[in-house]
């Protein structure tokens, strides 16, 4: 019996650390998970005529919170900014821009100090309704560049930045989040929400998985989600008619039980985690099962009064602190970050070995890469390479376009990634390294995003010099050998030859000094000619004068 117990007290122990569920509490500080709520507002890429950039700035404050913020404009772009609120708040500018102009309503409750600045504060009249704000607003300025709504500020720094958008110049007033809006830094007291939290034993690997649940009695049914931090897994459960809506694409994987909506794309994705259940044990273990993992980071439960708000996901500055104690919060606005991408470079068209970091390339070789992604979700993603280009570091940069080739990879080889080739010629007479950049665009059926950029670096290096010398031959035993005989064949076959020729023509058995050889004549077949005895008329008389004088001497000498 004790052995029994024993058994069943060990595999309880067991499966409870295989499968950790933690129990929330009202905590006072979550660096993983912040909740605003989302406003009203617009970014449009509009620039006045004289350069200006026209701003409006509508302040909302709660009845408990402080009503006091301070501006900050003195690195500001020139702009005409209008300020608005249906609250009596206080304003402190500290310093002076001569090229920001700042307009308020004759009726206005916002009162501001310069503190004996020289700041150009105009007074005017103008609605207070947030639309009607917008159409005066292009009336008198012929735009709007932005228009953003804030709860409880604290204080507002403008950037030096350029305050405008890639896109249409119309406002058009939506639901968003103002600190996308990188021109500008926002200091405001954390919205206050019932929050239960827990935190089990964090994993050794970098991988998150956040946990996010809406109990049935909550009013809150549209959160928008962004996610500031890498490779997350994120857990969404609400109840029914819950929308979730990601703004960015830094996310990696995602479930819920309720639609989930991807603007960037024109995306909808239906329901695929099915749960009833709201109890925090129920949703932890149906997360854990649908991303088969051991532990999750973060457990969060949200009740809130307000019916849309913005979820954000992250640790460090981009995370909120939702704490009555200390409610301010600092978050410094930077665009959000595209999904990770990865370039993995390699020497063959096999892609079978990739090419090590700190490996040196001969500018001469061609480049094989392969660019990849993560999963969202369960969809499939296709990734287009709009273009590359080579930037070399050093003191002095150089930047070249880099002309490259699709690859064919079929889906089912390369699902969420890409391949192409180029080659680095233009780089022959230089030896640095340098970062390969690509820009690429992630397609889910016909419809396509910007997918940002992803850079690898490549040490380059010149190719092997070729010598202008002939190329020396060595042989071998084998060679000579075969040198020598071939030699023996060719004297054989000419001594044939020679043998052949003197069957044919007759040649003379032997040389002497009788032979005709010796006389000059040629060497032929045809039989020698006989003298002839009667010599012509002429002949002979030039004969006999010649005997006769040859006569005549010895005949003299004799004499």
């Amino acid at each position: 019996m004790e052995s029994s117990a024993l058994l069943l007290c060990l595999a309880f122990v067991l499966v409870s650390a295989s499968s950790p569920t933690c129990d929330p509490e009202k905590l006072s500080y979550n660096s993983w998970v912040s909740v605003r709520e989302m406003q009203m507002g617009c970014w449009t890429s509009f620039i006045g005529q004289d350069k200006a950039e026209v701003h409006i700035l509508n302040l909302n404050f709660a009845a408990s919170e402080g009503k006091i913020f301070s501006l900050e404009v003195a690195d500001a772009r020139p702009m005409n900014l209008i300020i608005t609120s249906s609250s009596t708040a206080y304003g402190l500018i500290n310093e002076t821009n001569a090229d920001v102009n700042i307009y308020k309503s004759n009726a206005s409750t916002v009162v501001l100090y310069t503190n004996g600045h020289l700041v150009n504060i105009h007074t005017v009249d103008f609605p207070r309704e947030d639309e009607e704000l917008v159409k005066w607003a292009t009336r008198k300025f012929g735009g709007v560049t932005s228009f953003t709504t804030v709860a409880n500020l604290k204080g507002m720094h403008f950037k030096a930045t350029e305050g405008t958008k890639a896109g249409p110049q119309e406002c058009i007033l939506k639901n968003e989040d103002p600190s996308e809006k990188h021109f500008m830094k926002i200091e405001a007291t954390a919205l206050t929400s019932s929050f239960k939290s827990c935190f089990p034993q964090q994993r050794a690997d970098d991988s998150k998985l956040h946990i996010i649940n809406i109990p049935e009695d909550a009013n809150v049914r549209n959160i928008s989600v962004r996610v500031d931090t890498k490779k997350t897994s994120v857990f969404l459960r609400g109840p029914q008619g819950t929308t979730w809506t990601f703004l960015n694409l830094q996310h990696t994987k995602f479930c819920s039980n309720n639609e989930i909506l991807l603007p960037a794309m024109a995306h909808t994705m239906q329901p695929v985690c099915m749960l009833g259940s709201d109890k925090a044990e129920d949703v932890q273990r149906k997360a854990l099962a649908y991303f088969k993992v051991a532990n999750f980071t973060s457990y969060t439960e949200i009740r809130s009064e307000e019916s849309t708000l913005l979820l954000v996901l992250g640790q460090g500055s981009s995370a909120v602190t939702p704490t009555a104690a200390v409610p301010s919060l600092s978050s410094t606005t930077v665009p959000p970050d595209q999904m990770p991408l990865l370039m993995q470079l390699y020497t063959s068209p096999d892609y079978r070995s990739p090419l090590d970091p700190s490996a040196k390339v001969q500018s001469d070789k061609k480049i094989y890469a392969e660019i990849s992604g993560n999963t969202l979700g369960a969809m499939v993603l296709t990734i287009q390479v709009i273009s590359c280009l080579v930037s070399s570091k050093g003191s002095s940069s150089v930047v070249k376009d880099l002309p490259f080739i699709p690859e064919f990879c079929s889906l089912n080889l390369c699902p969420n990634s890409t391949r192409l080739s180029f080659s680095l010629g233009q780089l022959q007479e230089l030896t640095t390294t340098w970062d390969v950049e690509c820009s690429v665009k992630l397609c889910y059926s016909k419809k396509c995003v910007d997918g940002g950029r992803v850079k690898r670096s490549l040490e380059v290096t010149p190719p092997c010099q070729q010598t202008l010398n002939p190329p020396c031959f060595d042989f071998g035993l084998p060679g000579v050998l075969g040198i020598a005989f071939g030699g023996f064949l060719i004297g054989v076959l000419l001594i044939g030859a020679l043998w052949f020729i003197k069957i044919k023509t007759g040649y003379p058995t032997g040389l002497d000094m009788a032979s005709p050889l010796s006389s000059g004549c040629p060497c032929s077949g045809a039989k020698r000619q006989p003298v002839s005895s009667n010599p012509s008329p002429s002949e002979n008389s030039s004969a006999n004068a010649s005997i006769g004088s040859t006569q005549s001497t010895p005949t003299s000498s004799m004499a």
